[in-house]
């Protein structure tokens, strides 16, 4: 199987998120020109990560994109059996960090484009891969704005993060933010007669608990997701310098995964609105008394309807009959909402192994992976 021997390859590589992807582009850009394949690279700043778009087929037309992403989480702290950047095979399961998100998918895909370059195609087939998804989907913006200024428009994306292979219309989108507490500090014998910044941060995180109770009672509902509504989540905090001083700074991080439905700016308003409402007892005393919102990183939700021409072409290459939403976040959202290319999410595995140790993907999952690439190539022959 090529697309088995390709991973092995791509999981040698070990393209952590902190740590550049360049050798692992190169290897799969070398392959793809000496194929025949037209490759584009965008590169960040450093030259030490990349993006890679390459195309089979006419380029003037707009053909079907197979989009992945390069990176990996960290192994650190995460214990092991088989060696997480060796390729190991037992139970008829294929085990390696990255092998379920994403580089199964990455592996079926380059391996249908360098079959793509030895058949006829009508239609174009291209090949998109990306850096840095896991931290926010950073790098392929890049790409999108690449492909925002190029004189055509794929007609189709396809995003390979893991779905057992059932065809995805959804997910909801991410905004991160960091929330900055200024208060004025003062000896902890004399506590009343400072400002507890840490007070402040967590009089904040009661206003954003409160409004998750009120979206999970009276917002917007998508029961095809294991949590139907819009959550908000804290998931660090910092403040202080020691016990026997009154905090002048402090810190939180917190998240908002919106629905298609909730604008994430509107929540954003009203949070401000409430950051506000604590400073303002506060300003006379202390002048520098302060709330900040800082929006840290954001990406959209997809929410392709499940009668759109591109769940149906899919369909038609898996032989599914129904759809899904995932819980996850994907590039999807970015092709889709920014591109204006119809986009679903479809490929091997599961979420559920991914970012553990001794993630996996069966071998049966990637042979029908395999298939469903083999039907579109068909399909790119006689056009679309």
């Amino acid at each position: 199987m090529q697309t088995l021997s390709l991973l092995r390859d791509l999981i040698a590589f070990p393209t952590v998120s902190s740590e550049p992807n360049r050798e692992l582009i190169d290897y799969c850009a070398a392959l793809l020109r000496k194929a025949g394949a037209h490759v584009q690279l965008i590169e960040d700043d450093s030259g030490s990560k990349a993006n890679l778009f390459a195309t089979v087929g006419p380029l003037e037309s707009g053909g079907v994109i197979l989009s992945g992403h390069t990176d990996v989480v960290p192994v650190d702290g995460q214990d092991w059996t088989y060696p997480p950047f060796q390729l190991s095979e037992a139970n008829g399961n294929v085990y390696g960090r990255g092998t379920a998100d994403m580089k199964g998918f990455v592996a079926a895909a380059l391996a249908a484009t360098l079959r793509a370059c030895d058949v006829p195609l009508r239609t174009p087939l291209h090949l998109a891969l990306s850096y840095d998804e896991e931290i926010g989907c950073i790098g392929v913006r890049s790409m999108i704005e690449m492909l925002a200024a190029a004189p055509f428009r794929p007609r189709f994306c396809i995003v390979g993060e893991p779905t057992g292979m059932a065809v995805a219309t959804g997910h909801k989108g991410k905004t991160a933010f960091r929330v900055t507490a200024t208060g004025h500090e003062a000896h902890s014998a004399l506590a009343p007669t400072g400002l507890n910044a840490i007070y402040l941060a967590t009089e904040m995180i009661g206003a954003i608990r409160t409004l998750q109770d009120d979206l999970r009672v009276n917002g917007s509902s998508d029961t095809d997701y294991d949590i139907g509504y819009t959550t908000l989540h804290v998931g660090t905090i910092a403040g202080g310098e020691t016990l026997n001083i009154v905090p002048n700074n402090a810190s939180f991080m917190a998240e908002i995964r919106n629905l298609v439905e909730d604008d994430p700016q509107t929540l954003l308003d009203t949070l401000a609105e409430r950051t506000r409402a604590i400073i303002e007892p506060h300003k006379e005393q202390f002048p520098n008394a302060d709330l900040t919102i800082e929006v840290t990183n954001s990406y959209p939700p997809l929410g392709t309807e499940p009668d759109a021409e591109i769940i149906c072409f899919v369909k038609s290459l898996t032989g599914a009959n129904d759809t899904k939403k995932v819980a996850f976040g994907t590039e999807a959202g970015l092709f889709d909402g920014q591109l204006d290319v119809p986009t679903v999410v479809c490929g091997p595995g599961s979420m559920a192994q991914g970012h553990k140790p001794d993630e996996f993907v069966s071998r049966e999952q990637l042979a029908r992976c395999d298939a469903m690439l083999d039907a579109l190539l068909e399909r790119l022959q006689v056009g679309l």
